[in-house]
C-alpha cells in the first residue's frame, strides 16, 4: 500500500529536472554566516548564485 501512494505523490513531476543548491551567505549584522538552500530547477542553478 505504501509504495502506491509513493508513487502517487510522483507522477506527473520530473525528480531529475530539480537540483538542491546551497549558498553561504554572511550576515550584515552579526558577521555569521549562514547557509540558503533551495530546490530550484537546473535552468535557474545560475541564476540563483547570481543574487
Amino acid at each position: 500500500m505504501a509504495k502506491k501512494t509513493v508513487a502517487s505523490l510522483h507522477e506527473g513531476r520530473e525528480g531529475r529536472s530539480y537540483s538542491k543548491v546551497i549558498k553561504m551567505v554572511k550576515s550584515p549584522k552579526t558577521g555569521a554566516y549562514t547557509f540558503n538552500e533551495r530546490m530550484v530547477p537546473n535552468e535557474k542553478v545560475d541564476d540563483f548564485f547570481k543574487k
